[in-house]
């Protein structure tokens, strides 16, 4: 074996140091799709495989490193071997990678323009989670949530929906980052919050007395005793205008802490009135607060686009379980010209990353919703011009070490959300970011299937699909108080 990968490998040299004759010399990059043009990559992410837009009949890549190289032949596009590609991160950290890219189309080479890939020794979190969903409007067929190791291409199903009668089920969210703690929402009258403790899940009716309904919109307290959510009546209607999709909105929403060690939820009367609609809550760094978005009632749907969401703020005591009584406003609406959801505190405690929409609370269907990063400590606010696409940036969530997040796009196409990852320095910078690599780059041409809520764990969770089905086919859910 280790015959055979020397002579390959010296192969590889001697075509590469000959190579064809008669080449022509591009100025431009390579129609590299996915566009991995001097992109920053984390040292632990799977190989950035890729494809030619313009379908040469012959392809040729060589990868140099600071100590190593490799070539890659193909047709269209290149596989990276993955044991090549980790030694070429492991021996370039900190530096960069440079791409060197020779096709043949119609009988004539090109020498393309080389780009780089600058290897970040910050890792990203290895475990990405995401709902594969048909991009529908109100009926879908095969839902899935899906597991997938960002430093490979494997991957595991976490729940099926065709285990579970067919029911809708929600997205996937961890605490802490972390595969010891999760939940996501099953519907349907088994149905319930799916919560993983450490390996136990556990089933809950999450509707206390008094609440409007089922918790929707949720995030976990550091300790991960607390959960907070939101309640929502949320109604999905087609647009008129055929310019535009659907809209999501809400007629009715209020906020709820629940305590997940006694199964029971507790709230604030101006959380939970009728003149505002509250909605995203989630929790800052330290616990010491809950960030959350809120607008002033509107006529639905005649007033949707009068309809423009505030951030705002108020303490949370973990050691009493109590929720503060004064409100801050971190972001006003009218001030800002848009309307904001989505939040997620980094873990570092830094900064609040949230979508902006020009109204509502659904941005999936809003061409102009991007993303927007606030400096805590300061309030200065980040547009993150180089990050946003010409469609839909929305659904993102930080890896641990705060110096990562990932993100659902639809910047390809205005239908399809792909997960994008983009780095983040120590000074708070963004860069230009990069779509999750696959074996087959090709599969983003044909899978007709969005990766909803991409959402970023350091470890694995301890189940999967068939556990998620005996839970929700045969334990009562829990009733939260």
């Amino acid at each position: 074996m280790r015959a055979y990968l020397i002579v390959y490998f010296v192969a590889m040299v001697i075509f590469s140091c000959r190579g064809p004759e008669n080449v022509k010399i591009s100025k431009d990059f390579p129609p590299v799709y996915p566009d991995y043009i001097d992109v920053i990559i984390p040292q632990n992410i799977a190989p950035l495989n890729f494809l030619l837009r313009n379908k040469p009949e012959k392809l040729i890549v060589t990868i140099k490193g600071k100590s190593d190289s490799i070539t890659v032949k193909g047709e269209q596009k290149i596989e990276i071997p993955g044991a090549h590609w980790k030694n070429l991160l492991a021996s370039s950290l900190n530096d960069s990678l440079l791409v060197s890219v020779l096709a043949r189309s119609n009988g004539e080479w090109i020498r393309y323009k080389s780009f780089k890939w600058y290897v970040k020794s910050d890792e990203v979190d290895s475990y990405l989670s995401y709902r594969l969903i048909e991009p529908g409007y109100e009926v879908w067929n095969k839902l899935q949530i899906v597991e997938r190791n960002v430093e490979s291409f494997d991957e595991r199903v976490l729940a099926d929906n065709n285990l579970t009668q067919g029911n809708c089920m929600n997205c996937h969210i961890h605490g802490n980052q972390s595969g010891k703690l999760s939940m996501f929402h099953l519907r349907g009258e088994k149905g319930g919050t799916i919560l993983n403790k450490d390996g136990k899940l556990r089933k809950l009716n999450t509707r206390a007395n008094g609440m409007i309904s089922n918790a929707v919109y949720g995030d976990f307290h550091p300790n991960g005793r607390y959960a907070v959510f939101s309640t929502n009546i949320i109604i999905p209607e087609l647009h008129a205008n055929r310019t535009d999709r659907l809209e999501v909105y809400d007629t009715a929403s209020d906020l709820v802490v629940i305590d997940l060690d006694s199964d029971k939820a507790f709230t604030k009367p101006f959380l939970s009135d009728t003149t505002n609609f509250e909605t995203f809550p989630v929790f800052s760094a330290d616990g010491k607060w809950i960030y959350f978005c809120s607008a002033p009632k509107v006529t639905l749907p005649d007033s949707i686009k009068s309809l423009k969401y505030n951030i705002y703020r108020v303490g949370f005591d973990a050691a009493k379980g109590e929720i503060g009584t004064k409100i801050d406003t971190l972001w006003n609406a009218k001030k800002m010209g848009g309307s904001v959801c989505h939040l997620k505190a980094s873990p570092d405690g830094k900064f609040l990353l949230y979508t902006v929409a020009d109204y509502g609370t659904f941005p999936i269907w809003h061409r102009e919703a991007d993303l927007q990063m606030m400096n805590l400590q300061t309030g200065e606010i980040d547009k993150l011009r180089g990050v946003n696409g010409p469609n839909s940036d929305s659904y993102h969530s930080w890896s641990s070490n705060s110096r990562w997040f990932v993100f659902a796009s639809k910047r390809d196409d205005g239908i399809y959300g792909k997960p994008y990852f983009c780095y983040i320095d120590a000074s708070g910078k963004a860069y230009k970011p990069f779509v999750l690599p696959q074996r087959d780059p090709e599969i983003y041409d044909y899978m007709l299937k969005s990766f909803n809520i991409p959402d970023l764990s350091d470890s694995p969770v301890p189940f999967d699909a068939a556990d998620v089905e005996k839970v929700y086919m045969e334990q009562e859910a829990e009733q939260v108080k």
